[in-house]
């Protein structure tokens, strides 16, 4: 068998960013054994991830800006000598898309693999801080339409990335778990204290605090807790809150810690972008949840099935209640959720679409 090399380049170091641990990370080793072999660049080194999202540290942080760019300028150069190149979100994260469309002149064999709707501008123009200006919009709509093949993971981005891009070759895949890595908790039962749970980023908290109306009507009625996992320490006022920051190595058994868990998102075009990654992995861990009806929530689950979708406050608040009081919805909502994950979205169910790409792009 003919090995086939491919260059990765993508924003974070691998094993961190949920973007690329949960999509096309997981698929690696499996892509090797048909014959691929990986040479993952980010453009962030493992010390830029740890203080980019921390305040301060400005000159440090230009510091580790410039070397991610004398970095992509070394993979420029060497991309030619690969049979593919795979971009994960970008090229390089600010100004004009000057790396990425001379990456085409080196090497045309490129796959596009994006997440979100990056080409659209989410922040109100005066709320925008500096890097947020500064940050390149243009640089996926040059990706997606010169690119070999773009992997989305909506069928909203599927869409638009097809109609966009010039081979008209676009696939919707969703965001995966490893079902092996996220086992399901063991056992449900009815507590003094219900911990609902929610996971996630500094960039996402935003939409945990538009429960907080929500969390805070329910803990006046029922005894809960809430429990956050992230990057960024959180505690919702007037709601019980305990915080853990997020470890990958930790990552399942503290999830396992939810009764219930919350998806809250934007009902916006940006949010047609997102592909249910949290409600996902509450399903992959067989805890029942209750989410935005927006979205490719609907995709992902069956209104009552695997969990609730709520449209407003009233809803979210009944939906919660419901689920506190009833342990055996909760365990029979938690199964059903595990069972979705590993029929449709599990590493195991979509591989052969990730093989596809790889084949149609750098096969023989």
């Amino acid at each position: 068998m003919k090995k086939k090399n491919i260059l990765i380049l993508c924003p974070s170091p691998k094993g961190t960013a949920a973007t690329q641990r949960l999509k096309y990370e997981q698929y690696l080793t499996l892509l090797e054994k048909e014959g691929y072999v990986f040479t993952v660049s980010s453009f962030q080194t493992n010390r830029f991830w740890d203080i980019i999202y921390k305040p301060g540290r400005i000159i440090e942080k230009i510091w580790w800006t410039l070397v991610g760019y004398l970095r992509r300028t070394g993979d420029i150069i060497r991309a030619p000598f690969y049979d593919a190149v795979f971009v994960n979100l970008w090229v390089t994260p600010l100004g004009l898309p000057f790396y990425e469309r001379i990456l085409f002149f080196f090497n045309k064999n490129v796959i596009y693999d994006i997440d979100d709707m990056l080409f659209i501008n989410k922040h109100d123009h005066m709320k925008m801080s500096f890097f947020q200006r500064l940050k390149g919009h243009r640089k996926p709509i040059v990706l997606i339409k010169h690119a070999s093949f773009v992997i989305g993971c909506t069928p909203k981005l599927e869409e638009i990335t097809k109609a966009a891009n010039k081979y008209k070759r676009a696939i919707d895949i969703s965001s995966t778990l490893d079902t092996e890595r996220f086992t399901p908790v063991k056992s449900y039962e009815q507590k003094e204290v219900v911990t609902i749970g929610w996971t996630g980023t500094h960039s996402t908290i935003p939409y945990l605090e538009t429960l907080q109306p929500v969390l805070a009507a329910v803990s006046k009625q029922r005894k809960i807790k809430l429990l956050v996992i992230a990057n960024r320490e959180y505690y919702m006022k007037d709601v019980p809150t305990e915080f853990i920051l997020w470890k990958e190595e930790t990552e399942v058994q503290d999830i396992q810690k939810f009764d219930i868990g919350v998806y809250p998102v934007a009902a916006n075009e940006w949010s047609l972008g997102k592909s249910s990654l949290k409600a996902l992995t509450y399903m992959s861990i067989a805890i029942p949840f209750v989410a935005t009806a927006y979205g490719t929530n609907f995709r992902i689950m069956q209104y009552g099935i695997q969990g609730f979708l709520a449209a407003d406050n009233e809803e979210w608040i009944k939906s919660i209640i419901h689920l506190i009081d009833d342990v055996s919805l909760r365990e029979k909502m938690g199964l059903a959720g595990r069972k979705t994950v590993e029929d449709l979205y599990s590493v195991k169910a979509n591989f052969y679409k990730y093989l596809t790409v790889f084949n149609t792009v750098a096969g023989d």
